[in-house]
Protein backbone atom coordinates (compact mmCIF):
# COMPACT_ATOMS: atom_id res chain seq x y z
CA UNK A 1 0.00 0.00 0.00
CA UNK A 2 1.39 3.19 -0.93
CA UNK A 3 2.21 5.92 1.71
CA UNK A 4 0.58 8.50 0.09
CA UNK A 5 -3.06 6.55 0.78
CA UNK A 6 -2.68 5.52 4.48
CA UNK A 7 -4.26 8.99 5.77
CA UNK A 8 -7.14 8.36 3.03
CA UNK A 9 -7.83 5.10 4.68
CA UNK A 10 -7.55 5.76 8.49
CA UNK A 11 -9.69 9.37 7.68
CA UNK A 12 -12.37 6.71 5.70
CA UNK A 13 -11.78 4.52 8.98
CA UNK A 14 -12.83 7.39 11.31
CA UNK A 15 -15.97 8.33 9.24
CA UNK A 16 -17.13 5.18 9.39
CA UNK A 17 -16.61 4.78 12.80
CA UNK A 18 -18.37 7.75 13.68
CA UNK A 19 -20.99 7.18 11.22
CA UNK A 20 -21.94 3.62 12.53
CA UNK A 21 -21.82 5.82 16.30
CA UNK A 22 -24.30 8.18 15.03
CA UNK A 23 -26.98 4.84 15.43
CA UNK A 24 -26.17 3.89 18.70
CA UNK A 25 -29.39 4.74 21.01
CA UNK A 26 -28.93 7.00 24.00
CA UNK A 27 -29.18 5.55 27.62
CA UNK A 28 -31.88 8.18 28.56
CA UNK A 29 -34.58 5.47 28.24
CA UNK A 30 -36.60 6.71 31.57
CA UNK A 31 -38.29 10.07 32.42
CA UNK A 32 -35.12 12.67 34.17
CA UNK A 33 -37.54 13.22 37.06
CA UNK A 34 -39.70 11.03 38.42
CA UNK A 35 -40.59 12.77 41.53
CA UNK A 36 -41.82 16.08 40.16
CA UNK A 37 -45.43 17.22 40.00
CA UNK A 38 -46.78 15.37 37.27
CA UNK A 39 -47.32 17.62 34.32
CA UNK A 40 -50.11 17.34 31.67
CA UNK A 41 -48.79 15.32 28.53
CA UNK A 42 -48.44 17.25 25.13
CA UNK A 43 -50.16 15.53 21.95
CA UNK A 44 -47.13 14.64 19.84
CA UNK A 45 -47.19 13.59 16.01
CA UNK A 46 -44.97 10.07 16.92
CA UNK A 47 -47.20 7.73 19.16
CA UNK A 48 -45.42 6.72 22.28
CA UNK A 49 -43.83 2.89 22.36
CA UNK A 50 -46.65 2.00 25.20
CA UNK A 51 -49.25 3.12 22.34
CA UNK A 52 -47.95 1.12 19.78
CA UNK A 53 -46.04 -1.69 20.98
CA UNK A 54 -42.70 -1.23 19.05
CA UNK A 55 -40.09 1.18 18.09
CA UNK A 56 -39.08 3.06 14.87
CA UNK A 57 -36.40 1.23 13.27
CA UNK A 58 -36.34 2.86 9.98
CA UNK A 59 -33.09 4.65 10.93
CA UNK A 60 -31.36 1.37 11.70
CA UNK A 61 -32.28 -0.10 8.50
CA UNK A 62 -31.27 2.95 6.39
CA UNK A 63 -28.25 3.14 8.15
CA UNK A 64 -27.44 -1.04 7.98
CA UNK A 65 -28.31 -0.95 4.48
CA UNK A 66 -25.59 1.73 3.49
CA UNK A 67 -23.24 0.30 5.81
CA UNK A 68 -23.80 -3.10 3.97
CA UNK A 69 -23.98 -1.47 0.47
CA UNK A 70 -20.19 0.35 2.22
CA UNK A 71 -18.90 -2.74 2.72
CA UNK A 72 -19.72 -4.54 -0.20
CA UNK A 73 -17.91 -1.42 -2.27
CA UNK A 74 -15.16 -2.16 -0.27
CA UNK A 75 -15.05 -5.87 -0.79
CA UNK A 76 -15.41 -5.46 -4.62
CA UNK A 77 -12.95 -2.72 -4.74
CA UNK A 78 -10.11 -5.61 -2.50
CA UNK A 79 -11.07 -8.35 -5.13
CA UNK A 80 -10.61 -6.60 -7.84
CA UNK A 81 -7.66 -5.42 -6.86
CA UNK A 82 -5.83 -8.86 -6.41
CA UNK A 83 -7.29 -9.99 -9.15
CA UNK A 84 -9.55 -12.65 -8.11
CA UNK A 85 -12.98 -10.90 -9.21
CA UNK A 86 -14.93 -13.21 -11.59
Amino acid sequence: MSVARRPLLTATAAGTLLCALWFVPSANATDEDRTAAPQREQVTAEPRLAETGGVDTTPYVLGGTGFLVVGTGFVTLAMRRGGRAS
